[in-house]
């Protein structure tokens, strides 16, 4: 059997040692044998072909860094526990000498893009930070180092910045492949205490995505189980239908290794290959001689199947595993990234265009004030909820409702609209404080307007306070409504917020004026027309005769009281009154003057019936003049925002020309994405084609 060696002195193209005579597979299920005197047949030839410009457009795309547009690229990631071989695996799929010392090798992400190149000369070079950086391959790996440590710092810290490594050289495959830091849990010297968050961290970033091949690198001298690595890759490709295996260090622990790749107690999918590494300083021709008379000759290593032996098989592998997914991939990258730019330049549209002209300014402020004004006409006045349907706070017809209510409820359980308390004495008192040299059984009116102005003043907060948690409302809701429709202009959203805040306080004092006026109309005198009053006052004075009787002890021989009503009868001191529920009439009894508690009584039911006109009145006035300011703000006080933003010399304009930092950036954002993702989608599309034809190349 000819080795891959001995055909190609060392290098690395798709060439199996297998026998004529082995049985063609597909692609995905086993790699076909060819001998290494095929080593240049047409099949492989054309299978290189087809695959290089579609590997070509993701490296493209990777390069354009499209993956930070949300877009998720075909990518094979080496992952693997520290010590575990990984590296060596990518020395030998390259055939350059990677970076290698105790610990942490590999600090950055290194993107490693194989292209195999028919000069005699290889070419290679680095890319990171914006440059490119030609490496003679003999240099390679203090080249890497000196850029891990400009991208990383140096010492032995990581960082998720990637660092890109291109070799084009004759014989190797094909394959990009993304080398992540090894897992460690013990932070060494230099390092941080979270040095196992990071890495994890960094794996399970370019893992996740459905679109990544998982190329786990296990050592064959643990039990695979144990493998932090393979924890990892199970958290995202539970059944491994992503994940290949590769086993190192097969010369160090070949006993029952052949039971442990074909037992697979950790759900490998895409399967295993084993491989031997080059050790010590080993060519790599040397090194693929000693892989292949090893796993020819080792009594233990001979019993596995040569379909997933050697270095070779496992560059093959990968090429068609990765050709596969680009060519699965590439119609959702293809619709990803139409959408992804469609949305992007519909976002760029909507954005404010840059403003260059004080003509530009007034415009473009004409429009928010007006776009403003009709957001608060729908919010405040006409009870539209649109443009907040969620934001229940913003609903400005619904909350002043409830804010009425609740008004109107503090007003009649205040402590002025307990009838029952200390009856009659604040009656009695203003009765005797009135007297005056005048006909007898006139009440008189001094005594009504003392008592009711003092009820009135008592509660003349509530109004006050009211209509002072309503324009705070209102604040909130101008200024929140101005500040959206004015958010891509920062001056003028700070400019506005404030003219706003000013406006709605001037007309928050005069509202509060009104109120006051209003109360002191109320306090002026007692007038109404309701009719409900007489009703009311007549209806508590049927009651008077009889209470005085049940006071004084007299008996008026009046007729039986109507059932429907309440009764008189003595309970610990306590008389009931229709309307008053239980009263306290003790201290009653000490008055021997029948005709001022006759008076007092009917002082109390003229108050008692005005007070219910009077309460109605208030919460009436205060809705019908809190509406009549809301419906002239958000009319014509609004207007008055843009005088203030003007100024009075009219050169208040000028500091919308000025835009904000964030939407500065923004913009220069959209544009970048949007250049990247049109160079992106012109890529795509020179290959589409040639996707289709691997698809029936495949078929």
């Amino acid at each position: 059997m000819g080795s891959y060696d001995e055909a190609d002195s060392g290098s690395m193209g798709f060439i199996n040692d297998y026998e004529d005579s082995q049985p063609a597979t597909p692609p995905m299920d086993q790699p076909r044998v060819v001998t290494a005197a095929a080593a240049q047949a047409p099949i492989i030839s054309s299978f290189n072909d087809k695959i290089r410009p579609l590997l070509d457009v993701i490296d493209r795309l990777r390069l354009l860094m499209v993956m930070k547009e949300g877009i998720q690229l075909p990518t094979i990631v080496v992952v693997g526990d520290q010590s575990s071989g990984k590296s060596s695996v990518l020395e030998s799929l390259a055939g350059v000498n990677l970076p290698r010392s105790q610990g942490i090798c590999t600090r950055v992400p290194l993107i490693i893009r194989l292209q195999n190149h028919a000069s005699p000369r290889p070419e290679l070079y680095l890319e990171y930070n914006g440059k490119m950086v030609p490496v003679e391959e003999p240099q390679i790996a203090t080249a890497i180092n000196i850029a891990t440590d400009e991208i990383a710092g140096p010492g032995k810290s990581i960082s998720d910045t990637p660092l890109t490594l291109v070799v084009r050289k004759d014989g190797v495959p094909d394959l990009t492949m993304v080398d992540l830091p090894g897992i460690t849990r013990v932070p060494v010297h230099g390092q941080p205490n979270n040095i196992y968050e990071q890495i994890r961290d960094i794996i399970m970033q370019y893992i996740t995505p459905k679109e990544s091949i998982i190329l786990n690198v296990l050592s064959a001298t643990v039990d695979f189980s144990t493998c932090e690595s393979i924890r990892m890759s199970q958290q995202v490709d539970k059944n491994g239908e992503r994940t290949l295996a590769v086993v190192t260090k097969v010369d160090r622990a070949p006993e029952g290794l052949v039971d442990k790749v074909t037992a697979d107690d950790v759900n490998i999918g895409l399967g295993y290959v084993c491989v031997r590494n080059r050790i010590g300083d080993e060519s790599y021709e040397e090194a693929r001689k000693e892989e292949a008379r090893l796993f020819e000759t080792n009594a233990h290593l001979s019993c596995i199947d040569k379909s997933i032996v050697g270095v070779h098989v496992l560059a093959q592998k990968l090429v068609q595993i990765q050709a596969n997914e680009i060519a699965k991939c590439s119609p959702e990258i293809v619709k990803n990234i139409s959408a992804k730019l469609d949305a992007n330049v519909s976002e760029l549209e909507k954005m404010p265009k840059v403003l260059t002209s004080i003509a530009d300014a007034t415009k473009a402020m004409m429009c928010i004030i007006q776009a403003a004004k009709e957001s608060l006409k729908k919010l405040l006045w006409r009870g539209e909820f649109d443009e907040y349907p969620e934001d229940n706070t913003k609903h400005g017809t619904a909350r002043f409702v409830e804010m009425l209510n609740r008004f109107s409820d503090e007003l009649h359980n205040c402590e002025e609209s307990n009838l029952s308390k200390d009856f009659l004495t604040e009656e009695i008192k203003g009765l005797e404080d009135a007297k005056r040299i005048e006909l007898p059984n006139f009440l008189p009116s001094e005594a009504f307007l003392r008592i009711f102005r003092r009820k009135v003043e008592r509660i003349s907060y509530l109004p006050i306070k009211f209509t002072e948690k309503y324009w705070d409302y209102i604040d909130d809701v101008v200024t929140s409504v101005l500040t959206r429709h004015s958010e891509m202009y920062y001056q003028l959203k700070v400019s506005a917020k404030g003219a706003a805040h000013n406006l709605v306080q001037k007309l928050r004092e005069q509202s509060i004026n009104r109120v006051k006026e209003i109360v002191e109309m109320e306090k002026l005198t007692g007038y109404t027309c309701n009719p409900d009053y007489m009703r009311e006052w007549n209806e508590l004075m049927n009651q008077q005769d009889y209470f005085i009787n049940q006071i004084t002890g007299t008996d008026m021989m009046l007729p039986p009281y109507p059932e429907d009503l309440q009764g008189f009868g003595e309970i610990q001191g306590l008389r009931e009154v229709q309307g008053f529920g239980k009263i306290q009439v003790e201290h009653l009894r000490q008055h021997s003057n029948v005709l001022i508690l006759q008076q007092a009584f009917d002082l109390k039911m003229r108050t008692v019936a005005y007070w219910k006109i009077f309460k109605v009145r208030l919460v009436d006035s205060m809705a019908l003049h809190l509406q009549y300011c809301v419906h002239n703000l958000v009319n014509n006080d609004i207007d008055e925002i843009v005088k203030e933003l003007m100024g009075p010399d009219g050169h208040g304009m000028e500091k919308m020309l000025v835009e904000s930092p964030a939407i500065v950036a923004k913009r220069e954002n959209l544009k970048s994405s949007i250049k990247v993702l049109k160079e992106s989608k012109d890529s795509v599309a020179k290959v589409m084609d040639r996707i289709v034809v691997y698809d029936a190349y495949l078929v």
